[in-house]
């Protein structure tokens, strides 16, 4: 039976991405593990018949030290443990996983490239240069497979030599069970409600929508309300405790932290505005709007621009503009009908793209191809 280690920055994003993938391939005859941090969910993961094992990591940290423990761990591991095929998940798993998987002679690689974050926005820096050397050095061997999720990231990594075309493998995201998330219509009565689901985080464009909540305030309050559902973040981007509590009244603008009802609370909205710039995968706050049937506002912008036809199932607005943000979502809050139709389409998009059944087909073909 071939091992597969499955390498994820944290427990909850491997429960919300990755826990069907795992799952398929423990039902097709691999020992599957799952190496991530626990953040609290080890039990779950557990109760789902996995062993876990803890990996040291900062997710969002360059602590010099911190980033070579979590490559010394994922080395001293793969030596003891030679697993058949290991499948990074994230930049940094990536970055040392791929590493360590080359010193170490691991006969398959997988490396899923869930979004490049802020690091590479506006050019690549230095660090973001070192970055793409190393991948490149660890990707020149046989057996690596390499899954974007989008067109932008893609043309990075081929510009720059880190994979060639026979290593690249695609999917739109990390997929929707769209049985679980099925297409429902708009609320009929009650106030038009606005929603975001995300980490509280700059790039994201929390406070790009609170500025154009803003904005629509003195001619709408009380015919619409903003729900912001997610966590803070210890991210240097990450917003503050303090400034959520002074821009959101729990009556206009209301943000509820992390919860795990977002798919009732999609259900119960109308619209989903998600303005990021963080250089997305294919975010999966948008595959989650779109597979419930609603119309999405998002910035022209890598990964986002992916879950969205402009005009057809939503709009594509200047990232960090709320006044162009606040125009798009004016024209859907005086349309119902355009809201309805680009809903619908949305759930279009999401049967003929954004399927699990397909990403998991798309996974299991890797697998057993390295293995």
């Amino acid at each position: 039976m071939a091992k597969i280690f499955i390498v994820v920055n944290e427990d909850r994003f491997f429960l919300s991405h990755r826990k069907p993938i795992a799952i398929a391939a423990r039902e097709n005859g691999f020992e599957t593990i799952i190496v991530t941090k626990d953040t609290g969910c080890r039990s779950k993961i557990e109760d789902l018949g996995f062993k876990m094992i803890n990996l040291p990591i900062n997710p969002t940290g360059m602590n010099p030290i911190q980033e070579f423990r979590t490559f010394l761990f994922l080395y001293r591991l793969y030596q003891k443990e030679k697993p058949d095929i290991v499948h990074h998940v994230g930049l940094k798993n990536i970055l040392w996983g791929g590493l360590a998987a080359k010193l170490c002679k691991i006969k398959g690689v997988v490396n899923a490239v869930s979004g490049l974050g802020g690091l590479f926005n506006g050019g690549l820096s230095r660090t973001a240069k070192g970055i793409l050397r190393i991948m490149k050095y660890s990707n020149d061997r046989p057996n690596i497979k390499v899954i974007f999720q989008n067109n932008d990231d893609k043309s990075i990594f081929l510009s720059n030599s880190v994979v060639n075309p026979e290593q690249i493998e695609f999917t739109k995201g990390s997929g929707i069970d769209l049985k679980e998330y099925s297409y429902k219509p708009e609320p009929e009565t009650g106030e038009i409600i606005i929603i975001f689901t995300a980490r509280m985080v700059k790039e994201k464009g929390v406070c790009d929508l609170i500025d154009a909540a803003e904005l629509l305030k003195p001619q709408y309050k009380g015919q619409i309300k903003f729900i912001l559902c997610g966590r803070l973040t210890p991210n240097k981007s990450g917003i503050t405790m303090e400034y959520m509590n002074t821009h959101c009244d729990g009556d206009y603008i209301c943000w509820l932290g992390e919860r795990n009802d977002v798919k009732q609370l999609l259900e119960n909205s109308h619209i989903m505005a998600f303005p990021s710039y963080y250089r997305e995968g294919v975010p999966k706050s948008l595959i989650e709007a779109s597979a419930i049937g609603r119309p999405i506002i998002t910035c022209d912008s890598t990964g986002c621009r992916d879950v969205v036809d402009n005009g057809h199932n939503g709009f594509l607005v200047k990232p960090q503009n709320p006044t162009e943000l606040a125009d798009a979502l004016k024209e859907l809050i005086e349309n119902r009908i355009l809201r309805q139709r680009m809903g619908e389409a949305s759930r279009e998009k999401a049967e003929q793209e954004f399927s699990i059944e397909k990403v998991i087909e798309t996974h299991l073909a890797i697998y057993k191809n390295l293995s």
